[in-house]
Order: structure tokens, then C-alpha cells, then sequence
């Protein structure tokens, strides 16, 4: 892809992969427009950038509105958009048996992780579609969720199955608009989320286990080398994990 064009849209910004992607990415020359529901962690990311290019958006995915806005602040910043790292995300309710889940919470993670993630790829599909050189590239972060559950892991398990649907779709129906979408399964990276992974959790045998961890530089670097290929070419899927998590092999 040209240097002289490589905008970025980063969702989850504030903190984890997202955070890491971000600073990864500007490090690299983009962009790069952190989106996030909170200002505050946004403003920690953008301190912490390699390049002073980046911009704070606070974004609730949820919205129509909000993810519109979004994508008209980038376009009115940088003319366009190259790339969106389509990776907001909720583990709320993990941990819960399924008969004990709140509706409300289900509503919740299905919000975030899959209606956040169609939102955020259709208006980065019309920008790209609409602009000048036409289009650009959507990486989706799935997870290893996307291939086998955990227990007690019903909602979240359930959205990562559909952001694979979601994947296909749009590396397919992108085809004719030079659209490349790809997914980015991703397993044990060191971040607040995972860290509970490094005492103790449950395993598929009812027993707590502690699993490894992998730096989340190395999913940063993964996202980063996805995104720099021309768009004729396209990473699918690629699985990003700690070595010797309990993945091949799990239950």
C-alpha cells in the first residue's frame, strides 16, 4: 500500500489490543483515528503514539449515529480511510453458566461484538467504496473464541462464531470495490482482560488451570503486517496465540 495514504480507523483504542494496534500502527506511518467509548483512556493512547497524526474519537459502537460521526470526523481530517481495525469487544457475562445468563447481558455482548463490528464495517465498506483511489481494508479481531468455546462463554463464543460470518460477507461482497477484509483470531495476549489466564481458569474439565500468555506486540506486529499488503493480496485468517495454550488440543 502507498505511504502517502494509509489512514486508520482503530476501534477499542483505548486500552489491550486495541491500544497496542494503535501505537503499532502509528509507529508504522499511518493515521490512525482512535475510537473508543471513553475520552480519557483515548487521550492515554494518543500520549503514549510515536506520531503526533492520530486523533481521539469518542465512539459508543453501538450507535448508528455515533459510528457515523466517527467515520465523518476521518473523512473530513484525512479525505479518507485505508484501513479499520475492527476490534471493540465485551466479555461481559463471561463465566456465567448459560442458565444463569441476563438477557440483558446476552443483549449487551451481542450489541458490542457483532452489531458494533457490522456498524463499524459498513460505514468504513461506504467509505471505501465511495472514495478516490477506491478502496481499502477491514481486519477483524476474532479470537480463538471464533473456533472453540470456553466454559461458561455462550455470548461471547456466539458473537465471535458470527464476526467469521461477518468476515466472509464482507471479503466477498468488497470483491468488486477493492475491499480487503480479513480476521485476526487471536489467543492468550497479555493484556487486563487476560490476566485471571496467569492464576487460574476454567478448563473444559471443570478444573482451574493457569495458561500462558504472549505478548500483545506480537498481535500489534500481526495487524500491522496484515495491513500493509497491497490489496491484491489478503491475510484471511490468521491465529495469533501463546505457543502452548490450551487450544490445540483443548478439552
Amino acid at each position: 500500500m502507498s505511504t502517502e495514504s494509509r489512514v486508520a480507523v482503530v476501534t477499542g483504542a483505548g486500552s489491550g489490543i486495541g491500544r497496542g494496534v494503535a501505537l503499532a500502527l502509528a509507529g508504522a506511518g499511518w493515521q490512525v483515528a482512535l475510537a473508543g467509548r471513553r475520552r480519557e483512556p483515548l487521550e492515554q493512547t494518543a500520549a503514549l503514539s510515536p506520531s503526533s497524526d492520530v486523533v481521539c474519537v469518542p465512539t459508543d459502537v453501538t450507535s448508528p449515529e455515533a459510528v457515523a460521526a466517527l467515520f465523518d470526523s476521518v473523512r473530513e481530517r484525512w479525505g479518507r480511510v485505508d484501513l479499520l481495525f475492527n476490534n471493540a469487544g465485551t466479555f461481559a457475562g463471561g463465566g456465567t453458566p448459560v442458565e444463569e445468563l441476563a438477557y440483558e447481558t446476552w443483549r449487551s455482548v451481542v450489541d458490542v461484538n457483532l452489531t458494533g463490528a457490522f456498524l463499524c464495517a459498513q460505514a468504513a465498506f461506504r467509505t471505501m467504496k465511495d472514495q478516490s483511489p477506491q478502496g481499502g481494508r477491514i481486519i477483524n479481531n476474532g479470537s480463538i473464541s471464533a473456533h472453540v468455546p470456553r466454559p461458561h462463554s455462550i455470548a461471547y463464543t456466539a458473537t465471535k462464531h458470527a464476526m467469521t460470518g461477518l468476515t466472509k460477507s464482507l471479503s466477498l461482497d468488497g470483491r468488486p470495490y477493492r475491499i480487503a477484509c480479513g480476521q485476526i483470531d487471536i489467543g492468550n495476549a497479555a493484556t487486563d482482560m487476560t490476566a485471571r489466564m496467569q492464576t487460574g481458569i476454567l478448563q473444559a474439565n471443570g478444573q482451574l488451570a493457569p495458561e500462558p500468555v504472549m505478548d500483545a506486540a506480537d498481535v500489534a506486529a500481526t495487524v500491522v503486517h496484515m495491513a500493509a499488503l497491497p490489496l491484491e493480496a489478503n491475510v484471511q485468517f490468521a491465529t495469533v496465540m501463546a505457543t502452548n495454550m490450551p487450544y490445540i488440543g483443548r478439552g
